[in-house]
């Protein structure tokens, strides 16, 4: 009997709006990819949530505090894919440069440069590395919720933080429950290229690598997202035990806040690519068949 599809989300950096805001606001944007870049129209899809704002911050964001709200792109049709891509970004200009201080980081273990990175810029993760009780927290919620799906075909999608807690979580469970399996790790505006973060993954689960109970793991990064600083990752993470390696891709993030100005980070763009599309769209076809055979049966 084929198995139940289920997409898991996890956000990333900073406030947000309340959890079932955001919730339904994830959804919306993969469901309008899908539609735009698939042609399946009102796609049908299991979806979950993991949201851990509430654990660092007293009061979601509000209505008019929220400067990003989820809002549907203009026009029709498919939205603009990696090949669109300006031949040099933000990215192709930093990462060079980066990529020798990283390499002074790595080799030396003193993380100057990223501590006042995380610590100014993206105080969240800066605290998750540093507060233990905040850090159980965190990924107890994702552990409960892979747990509770464990029999389904699990998409796990990790938008920026997000994908440290995801990593984090998957290489404690390869050893705490190991018979749990997660099909495609999907990783989207992700920091897993910045040196204190491969020292932190070094210094608690070794050497670094694809985690064994992950059966496909696919990295997003528009080259205007410096959170995603060094872009591909398949050349700091070794293939797992079974040979399963990263598939780096090169997205277009075109989302716009309301008063036009682009924010190539923002999940609602990323998840709303042709790319992610693709690899979605799968779990929402499977859905859909099976609503349609419930209802002729």
């Amino acid at each position: 009997m084929e198995r139940e599809c289920i997409v898991i989300g996890i956000h990333g950096l900073a406030n947000k709006p309340p959890a079932d805001e955001k919730t339904r606001w994830w959804k919306a944007a993969i469901a309008e990819g899908i539609a735009r870049n698939q042609g399946i129209a009102a796609p049908e899809f299991s979806f979950d949530f993991v949201y851990w704002a509430d654990l660092r911050y007293d009061a979601p964001l509000s209505e008019d505090g929220n400067h990003e709200p989820y809002r549907p792109y203009d026009g029709t049709g498919p939205l603009p894919g990696g090949e669109k891509a300006p031949a040099l970004t933000t990215k192709d200009v930093m990462a060079p440069v980066y990529a020798a201080i990283d390499a002074v980081e790595e080799a030396t273990g003193v993380t100057l440069a990223d501590d006042a990175i995380l610590e100014h810029r993206f105080d969240d993760l800066w605290h998750y590395h540093a507060e233990q009780d905040f850090t159980r927290q965190v990924r107890s919620r994702l552990v409960e919720r892979l747990r509770a799906f464990r029999s389904h075909r699990i998409l796990l999608v990790a938008h920026s933080m997000g994908a440290v807690i995801a990593y984090d979580v998957l290489r404690t469970l390869e050893r705490d429950d190991p018979s749990l399996r997660v099909d495609h790790l999907v990783t989207a505006a992700s920091p897993l290229g910045l040196a204190k973060v491969k020292l932190k993954f070094e210094a608690e689960h070794g050497p670094l690598r694809v985690p064994n109970n992950v059966l496909a793991w696919t990295n997003l990064a528009d080259g205007e997202d410096v959170v995603a600083i060094m872009g591909a990752l398949d050349k700091d993470y070794a293939a797992n035990d079974v040979g399963i390696g990263i598939k780096d891709q090169r997205v277009v993030n075109a989302f716009r806040r309301p008063d036009g100005e682009p924010n190539p980070h923002k999940s609602y763009g990323y998840l709303r690519t042709p790319e992610f599309s693709s690899l979605v769209s799968p779990y929402a076809i499977r859905r859909h068949e099976a609503v349609q055979a419930a209802e002729h049966s």
